[in-house]
């Protein structure tokens, strides 16, 4: 079994160094709450990480189908709770193509195949809340 690991060190205030795969980020809460709003907040990185994985699987799955894109935009919106501890109920991944004559039917597929086998985010994600989504075509 394979491990990752991230780690994050205090700055100041409510500001964070995060490193993960040696990359560095800042990590900051809102004025309201003490920070300084150097950074995003650490709970959209759940939302950014479903997107991401995803991504990466449907451009990798397309790229073997011969499917040619443009462009590829991931939306993930999140629905949290209003009471506290304030967490995500539900997700919502839009995937938006762009490319000519794209075929619908190899789109859904690499999606669910993103989806149901390979993106390991949203294998996680559907074990505690519905992830939903949606396909859009732009013809260029």
């Amino acid at each position: 079994m394979a491990n990752q690991e991230v780690s994050v060190k205090w700055l100041e205030n409510m500001s964070f160094e995060g490193e993960v795969n040696g990359h560095k980020i800042i990590l900051d809460a809102e004025e309201t709450v003490g920070g300084t709003d150097k950074g995003p907040r650490p709970k959209p990185f759940m939302l950014l990480a479903l997107a991401g994985c995803t991504s990466m699987d449907v451009v990798s799955i397309l790229a073997k189908m011969r499917v040619e894109l443009d462009d590829l935009k991931v939306t993930v919106d999140g629905e949290l709770t209003e009471e506290h501890p304030k967490h995500f109920i539900s997700m919502h991944v839009k995937y938006e193509f762009w490319g000519k004559e794209l075929p619908l039917d190899k789109l859904e597929k690499a999606v669910n195949l993103s989806e149901e086998r390979y993106c390991g985010v949203s294998a996680v994600y559907k074990k505690v809340m519905p992830v939903t989504s949606e396909i859009i075509i732009h013809e260029v």
